[in-house]
């Protein structure tokens, strides 16, 4: 069998260092360009067969055909992995539907493989797992660190949307996609401050997985660089309407606006507030993240930060097909752009600004 070219292989040939020819491949900054020529070069030349430049070159050469590509063939299985049943009102379905549809036409098929309760504790593969069969994993809703490395060891291209928290700073080996999680909640406690709403708390666990730790990190970093103080008592680390319930009956008072985790939060803090006699907006403000169905049905309809999941699509077919074709590329973290919806849970009722 054929031994596998590296990149040691390349810089070893070439009296270079290794870190010289990863700037050529991976296409860095602050290299010369007759080096990375060279370099390019040896690599199609050795049979570098990661090298995703190698077509590139090639048609550097090639005469220009005005034709229409042809339809491709089956190249393979992109395999999601998930723990949890991915409802029409999470917002990975609709990204899921023009994904696919993408995948489709460039010749991928994709199959949904559950990861269960056992697996996760025994870290083990869902049974409908052929990683023989694989060309790549997308994993969503996987948020336990020890079966995310298990998946990363598999020799397989992995992409996480979202993914396990980071809270001591240890991140996943993979390529990650995330919605922008702090811009629009910084905008938004800003936009609080100077209506004089200046006791804002978060309800959410924001450990359960990397976005609600973004989450609440900016809206901490928001108050602390406008110089106000949280109230440690206004920040509820639960995701279920009795456990909300139960800390928000245990309140002297409530504070002017919660931040929750996401939409369906909020929508269990919403009811959670009702249970104890309390309205949204007339006692409390209520601000959740997601831009779901459900946050345009609630009454009072609840203001949201909206995902654009289409563009989440075309990142994901994007990170998963590069690293298909390179698959020594530098990991990469993305976020794509939110945006902030004011509806009646902030506008209106009896939390006018004074």
């Amino acid at each position: 069998m054929k031994k596998k070219v590296t990149i040691q292989d390349i810089a070893d040939a070439l009296g270079v260092s290794r870190n010289t020819v990863s700037k050529a491949i991976n296409n860095s900054e602050g290299l010369a360009e007759a080096t990375r020529e060279r370099i390019l070069q040896k690599a199609v030349e050795m049979g570098y067969k990661q090298f995703s430049y190698v077509s590139a070159l090639a048609s550097l050469s090639a005469p220009v055909k005005n034709e229409e590509p042809a339809s491709p063939g089956f190249k393979g299985e992109i395999a999601l992995l998930t723990t949890a049943f991915l409802s029409q009102s999470h917002f990975a379905s609709l990204m899921l539907d023009t994904f696919q549809r993408e995948i489709s036409q460039l010749g991928y098929t994709l199959n949904t493989h559950r990861i269960r309760p056992e697996n996760l504790a025994e870290g083990t593969l869902p049974i409908t797992f052929l990683p023989e069969r694989t060309s790549a994993v997308l994993c969503i809703e996987v948020f336990d660190k020890a079966y995310a490395d298990m998946l990363c060891s598999l020799d397989l291209p992995v992409l996480f949307v979202d993914g396990p928290v980071k809270r001591a700073g240890e991140s996943v080996q993979a390529d990650q996609l995330y919605m922008d999680n702090s811009t629009e909640i910084t905008r938004f406690v800003n936009d609080m401050l100077r209506r004089g709403k200046t006791r804002i708390g978060f309800i959410g666990n924001y450990l359960h997985c990397q976005s609600f730790y973004e989450r609440y990190t900016a809206f901490r970093l928001a108050m602390l660089m406008a110089g106000v103080p949280v109230a440690e008592r206004f920040c509820i680390c639960y995701n279920h309407q009795d456990e909300i319930a139960e800390r928000l009956d245990e309140l002297a008072e409530l504070p002017d606006v919660f931040i929750c985790a996401n939409d369906f939060v909020a929508g269990d803090a919403m009811r959670a507030l009702f249970s104890i006699g309390k309205l949204v907006p007339q006692d409390v403000w209520l601000l959740g993240f997601d831009d779901s169905a459900e946050s345009r049905l609630s009454r009072p309809a609840l203001s949201t930060i909206h995902i654009h999941t289409q563009i989440m699509a075309f990142s994901a077919v994007h990170l998963l097909l590069s690293r298909l074709e390179e698959p020594s590329l530098d990991y990469r973290v993305v976020h794509t752009q939110t945006d902030l919806i004011y509806r009646e849970s902030t506008e209106f009722g009896g939390a006018e600004e004074s």
